[in-house]
């Protein structure tokens, strides 16, 4: 399991992954863990991927995460009389509670939240953004519009309403059926798709729980201007630059993803950057060069992971984009300038042991030629405090929960190790030097900087630091 790589590789499965074999396959070219899609897909599919990627981890004896995303509500507009219409521009289109077939001046539109939210002079975005309406007026179950972008409109296209929050939960009847199942299954990241503010994410954490971790996706508006109190409430963030795309300028979609990646960075909490990073590679078995920079720019700002979709889930050549994706990965992080970058954006500190700590690894690793940091967590959050601060060095995290090992998967830099609570402090030194030996993170005569906490076995407790040779 040595580590060539510092970024993380989140990749979906469905039905272009048809067995154990492609995911070893996929596992070894560099994917760290693995995207459940229930968007798409039967309960029994999810069933037999989520089994197919636990056998790989038993068969490589390293740890797999496994992240399911939740579809959300789907805004929809009704059927047309016709199948579909064609709307120009300048001309006026209705859209009502009505739920009779449409035509070319009017269409049901199945959501009385929207109704309720939209006022005179705000926009509506149907078909992934293609058209655009400006609301001319509101009424009880109708609102009347003037088509600013026309087109083709068809059934069931989506709408997208980027200047209103809706007094609409993020989980529909469905997501609470799929959440279920998937928590029963024993999922270790829950992504929430629909988040537009904090309250959102109370109230998918009190169905959650402690059985898995929360990523809140950041795909609204209202999201964006909420996302660090959105982050300080859930455990990862997602930058899901596909609806975020339709919702916002496409020109301010780099800034934001920079602006999250920073404040996540700040907060110590884990981030994905998603949506058509080797978009191409579905079809072809090379990416573009405007790909290829997009996936090195997530990379140098310091992302934690960077996430394929259709690209793994329904491509020709799902192999090929992780092998890609990884060669990406590790030109920019072997780069001279990779690591000044990261340092010039290191997070303030606070005042804890923890972080003392932490700042104390980043520093040793710059002055010493540390081959490995191996640091012991009950919890995980001590290594996740370590990786904030992005190190030269990698993380070996040894921990005795599997659990706990899977959720850090997604984070910069940490390869975890189930090792057994230790029970004596003077195995610590000893213990560590051997697990990074067998795992090829040193050889003799490496540097190995250890951290762990005292008493052992106390979550948040890591309060020590040694510096030790392999002998």
């Amino acid at each position: 399991m040595t580590p060539n790589k510092k970024a993380k590789i989140l990749a979906t499965l469905g039905p272009a992954v048809k067995g154990i074999d492609d995911i070893r396959q996929l596992v070894e070219a560099g994917v760290n863990i693995f995207r459940l899609n229930f968007s798409h897909g039967e309960h029994a599919d999810h069933a037999q991927r989520y089994q197919w990627v636990r056998e790989v981890e038993r068969q490589l004896g390293c740890p797999v995460g496994i992240l399911m995303d939740l579809q959300g509500p789907k805004l929809r507009v009704g059927r047309f009389a016709g199948g579909k219409t064609q709307l120009f521009k300048g001309q006026a289109f209705r859209l009502d509670l009505d739920a009779t077939p449409g035509n070319d001046v009017r269409v049901n539109l199945p959501h009385p939240e929207i109704i309720a939210a939209l006022e005179p002079g705000m926009s509506l975005l149907l078909d992934d953004g293609r058209l655009r309406l400006e609301v001319t007026a509101k009424h009880a179950d109708a609102i009347d519009t003037i088509v600013i972008a026309g087109g083709e409109l068809s059934d069931r296209k989506g709408v997208n309403v980027p200047e209103a929050v809706l007094q609409l939960s993020p989980l529909t009847a469905k997501d609470r059926a799929d959440l279920a199942f998937g928590l029963e299954l024993g999922v270790d990241w829950v992504a929430l798709s629909f988040v537009q503010r904090p309250e959102d994410i109370i109230e998918a954490r009190a169905l959650i729980g402690d059985k898995a971790a929360l990523m809140a996706k950041i795909e609204k508006p209202s999201a964006v201007q909420h996302v660090e109190a959105i982050a300080r409430l859930c455990d990862a963030i997602m930058v899901a630059r596909g609806d975020l795309g339709v919702e916002v300028p496409a020109e301010n979609v780099p800034r934001i993803q920079k602006d999250i990646v920073r404040v996540c960075r700040q907060l110590g909490r884990p981030v994905v950057v998603a949506t058509q990073m080797l978009e191409s590679m579905r079809f072809s078995p090379a990416p573009t060069r405007a790909e290829v920079t997009d996936v090195a720019n997530a990379v140098a700002e310091g992302a934690d992971a960077v996430m394929l979709s259709a690209e793994t889930a329904s491509g020709d050549y799902p192999l090929e984009t992780v092998q890609m994706m990884s060669k990406i990965i590790r030109q920019v992080e072997n780069g001279p300038d990779y690591q000044a970058q990261l340092d010039v954006a290191r997070p303030q500190a606070e005042a804890t042991a923890s972080d003392a700590i932490s700042c104390a690894i980043r520093r040793i690793s710059a002055i010493l030629p540390v081959a490995a940091l191996v640091n012991y967590t009950e919890s995980g959050a001590s290594s996740l405090r370590a990786s904030r601060e992005r190190p030269k060095t990698p993380i070996l995290s040894l921990t005795p929960s599997l659990e706990v090992a899977r959720k850090l998967t997604v984070a910069w830099g940490i390869y975890s190790v189930i090792n057994a609570r230790l029970g004596k402090i003077d195995e610590v030194s000893s213990t560590a030097l051997e697990i990074a030996r067998s795992q090829g993170f040193a050889g003799i005569g490496d540097t190995v900087v250890i951290t762990a906490g005292v008493p052992l076995g106390q979550p948040g407790s890591t309060n020590l630091l040694r510096i030790e040779q392999l002998g």
